[in-house]
């Protein structure tokens, strides 16, 4: 029963907050803070039976006809997952009390914040596809409410409108997936669909099936062409884009990848779909990171490519590749987070995420810098950090796939470029942020250091990324082995966490990405005059919008 408490726990917690408010924004914090770490502790035991090979399952009956049972697991998967959702979770709880003005609703804010935990809980822990798309559907509309949290703003409500149109049209599609998913396997347990892969695979419904199932996970994880409605629900306050767009809502398309790895992986339709979408995505917002003056914004489009890194690492189809997605999982979480968090900080204390105007804070807010820098070269794949490792391991791994025949080069070539753009798009959240002149017409001026324990999270989370890549074994390699043999397997082949590999095909695709995104940030204006003389853009929000105003038009026909 200690799984289903841990999505009960923040649930009923959510109330504590609100309540908390009379005696004052401190108890409201705490009280958060208190839950959360309530969840937290209750999740050792449960954690640690997963550590040791013993999966803890929950099953109670329910609503039986309707396919529809309390089934629960936490298996390593699924403890990585926690784990992500609650220390995360718990930061930026911490996070969120300095970032708040007095004006802003705190109580409302961590009602919902834990309402959103309890949900995502209930997504990775889920042993029904039933259940899981009752916790999925509650995401969408919690992420609704947090993403619009600031009602006075219009492009907040119009952002968080837009997620939710989009994941909940993905959310439609991934019912009819589930439903086919357990006409064919003649049961909607996960753990027992996962073990009818060749069934399903040859079954006449697996096309549809898998088709509709990816639409729900791309949507989610605002993968191309759904990719749109990242960048536009920015209008969120940090600690709410800290917390859904690094490490839960947009990573439970690619854990629902994972999850049904074993059923649905396997075939030509999974390599060329699964992986062609990752990879468009993976370069689309690379390239498009490159170019955005919003801080969040770079750091959103940057999200959309290393999801999109992700989803191919598991389109390749390997049982390494999925070693390497889970890997990247963490990474992407750690580093992404605090660089969310560091913009955030540098928002509050200058007024603006403007990167024109963002020039040489290195000066006033040292501390902030430093910390940025560090998240920032993990994203770039900067040697002895984490984002460093599974880059490497992304680079090998596509070299050794042999369904492209004699365009095998296409894979690596793409990875390297995209490897490229993503140092390039670094060099400019570091150079353009902490360097390059003084700062231009800014808000609040002169800028400074936030409050001590606003920094804190973002301190631990770039500890992790320098920790994890100097002692990638001793700090997620039993965890990573974990969550990987449930998605590739218990036959999982051999690979290496060391830092050095030697001279070999991914280091000279490493050099050359930190070189050449070097040679293309110093190559800036040039770019970015090239660019603005595209005549199209990767921005699929223009059909969206077309579609909404005539979804309105035949609302408003037959009313």
């Amino acid at each position: 029963m200690i799984v289903t408490l841990l999505v009960l726990i923040p649930l009923l917690g959510s109330m504590l907050p609100p309540l908390a408010m009379r005696w004052g924004r401190n108890a409201c914090a705490w009280a958060a803070v208190t839950v959360t770490v309530g969840t937290l502790l209750l999740a050792m035991t449960p954690l640690m039976q997963a550590f040791g090979g013993t999966p803890a399952f929950v099953h109670l009956p329910w609503l039986e006809g309707a396919g529809l049972d309390l089934a629960m697991r936490m298996d390593g998967l699924a403890a990585l997952f926690v784990l992500l959702i609650l220390g995360i979770g718990l930061l930026v709880v911490i996070y969120a009390r300095y970032y708040l003005s007095a004006r802003d609703s705190m109580g409302r804010l961590y009602a919902l914040l834990l309402v959103f935990m309890s949900a995502m809980l209930g997504v990775v822990l889920s042993d029904n596809l039933i259940l899981m798309l009752v916790f999925w559907e509650m995401t969408s509309l919690s992420s609704f409410l947090l993403i619009g949290y600031w009602q006075h703003r219009a492009d907040a409500r119009q952002g968080a409108r837009m997620a939710l149109i989009v994941t909940g049209t993905g959310g439609l599609c991934l019912l009819a997936g589930f439903l086919l998913l357990g006409e064919m396997a003649g049961t909607y347990r996960v753990s027992q669909i996962q073990l009818q892969g060749d069934l399903i695979r040859g079954h006449p419904l697996y096309v549809p099936a898998l088709l509709l199932i990816l639409v729900g996970a791309f949507t989610k994880s605002a993968q191309f062409p759904f990719h749109f409605w990242l960048p536009r629900v920015m209008a969120a306050p940090t600690p709410i884009s800290a917390y859904l767009h690094s490490a839960t809502m947009v990573k439970a398309g690619v854990f629902l990848l994972a999850r049904l790895y074993p059923a649905l992986s396997g075939t030509d339709l999974w390599f060329f779909a699964v992986g062609g979408v990752g990879l468009a995505t993976l370069l689309m917002g690379a390239y498009t990171a490159i170019f955005q003056h919003d801080l969040k914004g770079l750091l959103a489009y940057s999200t959309i490519s290393h999801l999109g890194l992700i989803v191919l690492l598991f389109g390749l189809d390997t049982p390494l590749a999925a070693v390497a997605g889970v890997f990247h999982i963490i990474n992407h979480a750690t580093f992404k987070a605090s660089l969310f968090m560091a913009a955030g900080i540098i928002d509050h204390e200058t007024g603006t995420r403007d990167m024109r105007s963002l020039n040489g804070l290195w000066k006033y807010m040292p501390h902030t810098a430093a910390l940025a820098m560090i998240a920032s070269a993990a994203m770039a794949g900067v040697p002895l950090l984490n984002g460093f490792l599974s880059k490497e391991m992304f680079f090998a791994e596509t070299l050794h796939v042999g369904l492209l025949g004699p365009v095998w080069w296409v894979l690596p070539g793409a990875a390297t470029l995209a490897g490229i753009f993503a140092v390039a798009y670094s060099a400019r959240f570091i150079h353009d942020v902490f360097f390059n002149g003084p700062p231009r017409d800014l808000p609040k001026y002169p800028p400074h250091e936030p409050p001590r324990f606003m920094k804190v999270p973002v301190e631990i989370l770039a500890g992790l990324c320098v920790l994890v890549g100097v002692l990638p074994g001793l700090t997620v390699g039993p965890i990573l082995h974990l969550a990987a043999i449930d998605v590739a397997g218990e036959t999982l082949p051999a690979y290496s966490l060391a830092v050095w590999h030697g001279f070999n095909a991914p280091l000279f695709m490493s050099i050359l990405a930190l070189g050449g995104g070097l040679g293309l940030y110093a190559a800036r204006r040039r770019i970015f005059a090239l660019h603005e003389g595209l005549p199209f853009s990767a921005d699929a929000a223009a059909a969206y919008h077309a579609l909404e105003r005539g979804l309105v038009r035949a609302a408003q026909a037959f009313s």
